[in-house]
């Protein structure tokens, strides 16, 4: 299990480091107070990084806490099994 963890780790690096030296061209991105200037690579991981993490905490949000109130609840009331 730990291998896999590894070799899927290490692939998405590879992946990072492949769409960041072929995307090199400079973008403004536009966010109404200021402008940042970047690289497009570095702006796609970026972008895909904060989905990632917003997309985890809508899952969080949505399925994790309210199993584990679930839990906490069954836990208390000493049921069998849960």
């Amino acid at each position: 299990m730990r291998l896999i963890r590894f070799l899927v780790a290490f692939a998405c690096l590879a992946l990072g480091a492949v769409v960041g030296a072929l995307n090199r061209g400079l973008i403004n991105i536009d966010l109404g107070f200021t402008t940042i200037t970047t690289n497009l690579g570095v702006a796609l991981i970026v972008a895909l990084l904060i989905g990632v993490l917003i997309g985890g905490l809508a899952i969080s949000a949505s399925l994790v806490l309210p199993l584990r109130r679930r839990l906490a609840r069954a836990e208390r009331q000493g049921t069998p099994g849960a």
